[in-house]
């Protein structure tokens, strides 16, 4: 079971937060409350297998373990699942071709090409190897990143692709794209959300920010209809840790 892709489906909010390969902190935060834990790949001098052990520390949490590799690459996806992510983000897919090699690469046969070496991950019980195979088929959770012009263009068709549970923008890049850096209150860069939204409603997948752009409330995108995004952990740390402190006579 991933509840992740299962509040998703309930029409939940879900929210999580970056992981890194500080075992403790991620056994922490992996039970703090936040629905998954996102390890980037991309923007990260971290490569894929040398978060294993903070993946391990996450076993029995709460929070599902995601895996953001740094490009469309069957190798890549097949490491991180292995490792034991529970769904997988996929940078840059600008076309329909690319969303399919991605789903192809993150299922077992019949549905993909994904290599199989016995079980990976947390999955619940299964009752054979088969029931495995097809129990993560349907309950891995499948994230392409949206983050230019060409894929806004050709978002009916990516969203074509069967097995795509949530779309996710990448807000800088998508910004640049748009010719409106950073600036993500213009109305150029609103309209493209919307555009995104209303795609994802019509073909019934999950629009989502890999980030909430500073200074901007997360209910405003929650409102436009993106239920899936990452928030920083620290400062809310500090400030509980300020809390907890401030009751204490000292």
């Amino acid at each position: 079971m991933n509840t992740v892709k299962e509040l998703l489906k309930s029409g939940k909010t879900v929210v999580g937060t970056g992981g890194s390969v500080v075992e403790d902190n991620i056994a922490m935060l992996a039970d703090s409350g936040f629905d998954f834990i996102l390890f980037d790949t991309q923007h990260s001098p971290v490569e894929v297998k040398e978060y294993n052990r903070a993946l391990q520390a996450m076993r029995g949490k709460r929070a599902a373990p995601l895996v953001r590799v740094s490009a469309n690459r069957a190798d890549l996806i097949c490491f991180a699942l292995d490792i034991g992510a529970r769904g997988i983000v996929v940078p840059m897919v600008n076309t329909k071709e690319e969303a399919a090699a991605m789903v192809r690469a993150c299922k077992y046969s019949p549905d993909g090409d994904r290599s199989n070496a016995g079980v990976r991950g947390e999955w619940g019980e299964t009752k054979d190897y088969r029931d495995y195979l097809d129990t993560v088929n349907r309950d891995l959770l499948i994230v392409p990143m949206i983050e230019t012009q060409q894929a806004i263009d050709n978002i009916d068709e990516i969203l074509s692709v069967p097995g795509i549970d949530v779309l996710l923008v990448g807000p800088s890049d998508l910004s640049i794209e748009l010719k409106v850096p950073l600036d993500y209150p213009s109305d150029t860069y609103q309209r493209g959300l919307d555009t995104i939204a209303a795609a994802c409603k019509n073909h019934g997948v999950v629009p989502g920010m890999y980030f909430i752009p500073p200074g901007m409330d997360p209910n405003f995108y929650v409102d436009k209809g993106f239920k899936f995004f990452t928030m920083p952990w620290a400062t809310w740390a500090v400030e509980g840790v300020g809390n907890g402190l401030s009751a204490i006579k000292r």
